[in-house]
């Protein structure tokens, strides 16, 4: 059996210190660094929880439309932003939006 250490030995380094071109070749498996610069992060749309009555066809009709374009991989395809698509326009077309 091995002969026990307290938790403080443990902890103290016993390897010698590792060779960092080696870590890092091993971590990134030798992959080259990718040399284009990242592409700009796109704005951040923050939203907010909204609570309305619709009536109950058009809920049906709009869940239907929802799972339907899901299936098929149309965008789009939440109810979110088929709503959104909805009434951007509308509120565009009353200045309400740019």
């Amino acid at each position: 059996m091995a002969e026990r250490r307290s938790l403080i030995e443990g902890i103290k380094p016993t390897l010698p210190p590792i060779d960092e071109h080696l870590e890092k070749s091993f971590v990134y498996a030798d992959k080259p660094k990718p040399s284009v610069a990242a592409p700009p992060p796109t704005p951040t749309i923050n939203r907010v929880p909204i609570s309305t009555r619709m009536r109950e066809d058009f809920a049906k009709a709009l869940k239907r439309a929802s799972l339907e374009r899901q299936l098929k991989g149309i965008e789009p395809n939440t109810l979110q932003d088929i709503l959104e698509a909805a009434v951007e326009p509308w509120l565009k077309s009353n200045g309400y939006v740019d």
